[in-house]
């Protein structure tokens, strides 16, 4: 019963090792098909940056609690949208 045991674990130690040619093109090719490369932008920090500046713009032209909230938020806009058209992707 040992040697019977000691061989089924040999078999099955070998057996992955042990592929065929058109085994591993298949591998080759389903890894390809379903490895996928997602490339990503910054923008969080030109969005707060962004968002910082367009604040104090905002309070400084008006002295309500608009200005600087549409100040925050276009600058936060405009800051992302330019940190994302001045970076490199990120792929992985």
């Amino acid at each position: 019963m040992r040697k019977v045991l000691l061989g089924l674990t040999a078999l099955s130690m070998t057996m992955p090792v042990a592929m065929s040619p058109a085994d591993a093109q298949y591998r080759a090719r389903s890894y390809r098909y379903h490895h996928v490369v997602r490339c990503h932008r910054g923008g969080t920090v030109g969005a707060i940056v962004g968002g910082g500046a367009g604040a104090l713009i905002g309070s400084a032209v008006t002295h309500g609690a608009a200005g600087p909230i549409i100040g925050a938020a276009g600058g936060a806009l405009l800051g992302r949208h330019i940190a994302h058209r001045t970076t490199r992707p990120r792929c992985y």
